[in-house]
């Protein structure tokens, strides 16, 4: 009798991995990004994201402490993510009022309509970011100008818009690469855009630190960008004077930023690798789309809320056989 195998509740498998710990993994991997956004933009990007941070910290303290009557949850980093997030999708010269407006629509809408952290079906900073964007499409666009020692009163179009634009216009890519940033220029953030969009490198090193620390897995930003690459050159390839060249797709916009630090959000991406490489390549090919054949010369945000809503009937289709089932 003293030799009985004692089979106790799940989980059997234990770390010390905590979802604070996991929260500010993610945290850290932005840091970078987000100090050369002020080095570029100046205090104007530091003003957007503590204002997008206490605005969303704040919001979720008052929703659930007083809508929702539940014990706060503020200090587990997830609306610290959420704000960093959104400060990192918009414009460092948005007013202020509308940053507070994205942070409630973030906090209110996309995560505790839904019952908290775990429970919201669409990333939370992309819904405030696309409610933003709806509703204050001017101010939503308007980019100041990068130049390296402040924010600029004037403001011009992102590479992604300058290029859109010329294409509407019926101008050959011949005639305005010349006036496009160099592909050195968009690796480190030598661009106009939003404050977290700027700086591929800085993004790449980001999720590099995740992929280290095992936050994320390659699944996800792999797929994304990979797919994004493949459609990008069969079309160039088929004609370069409508198509730009792709490396223009890979390092402007918000591909890099979706990519990396918002589809590969765990609560609203698929949980097998296969599962995540189908949602994956949905973005990829959601975004392409948009940008070639679409009005907005950006689609990231767009094909992640898109994909988020397939992830419940992904992992459906791709859950694991249960142990001793039929397979």
């Amino acid at each position: 009798m003293n030799k009985l195998l004692t089979v106790s509740p799940s989980p059997h498998v234990h770390t010390n991995d905590t979802t604070q710990k996991i929260m500010y993994r993610v945290v850290y991997a932005m840091l970078p990004v987000l100090v050369w956004s002020v080095f570029v933009f100046g205090l104007d990007a530091l003003r957007v994201t503590l204002i997008a941070v206490v605005a969303t910290l704040a919001f979720e303290y008052l929703i659930q402490k007083y809508l929702i009557k539940i014990k706060p949850t503020i200090t587990d980093g997830s609306a610290l993510i959420t704000g960093i997030l959104l400060s990192f999708n918009v414009p460092s010269n948005l007013p202020w009022w509308i940053i507070v407006i994205g942070a409630l629509a973030a906090v209110g809408i996309g995560k505790l309509s839904f019952g908290g952290l775990g429970a919201n079906i669409f990333n939370p900073a992309l819904v405030g970011r696309v409610f933003l964007l709806i509703s204050f499409p001017v101010q939503m666009t308007s980019w100041p100008v990068n130049t390296q020692s402040g924010v600029d009163a004037v403001t011009a179009a992102t590479p992604l818009g300058v290029i859109k634009e010329s294409i509407l216009n019926g101008v050959p890519i011949s005639d305005i690469i010349g006036k496009l940033p160099s592909p050195v220029d968009m690796l480190i953030g030598n661009i106009g855009g939003s404050l977290g969009e700027i700086s591929a490198i800085l993004i790449i090193i980001g999720g590099l630190y995740m992929l280290w620390k095992k936050v994320i897995t390659w699944h996800i930003p792999v797929a994304v960008i990979g797919t994004v690459a493949v459609i990008a050159s069969i079309f160039w390839l088929i004609n370069p004077e409508v198509y730009i060249n792709p490396v223009y797709h890979l390092l402007t916009g918000g591909l890099m930023l979706g990519a990396v630090f918002m589809a590969t959000d765990m609560v609203t991406s698929p949980m097998t690798p296969k599962g995540q490489i189908i949602f994956g390549v949905g973005i990829g090919v959601i975004t392409i789309s948009i940008r070639l054949f679409g009005s907005y010369p950006e689609g990231i945000s767009f094909a992640i809320l898109i994909m988020n809503a397939f992830t419940p009937l992904i992992n459906n289709y791709v859950k694991p056989k249960r142990f001793g089932g039929k397979q």
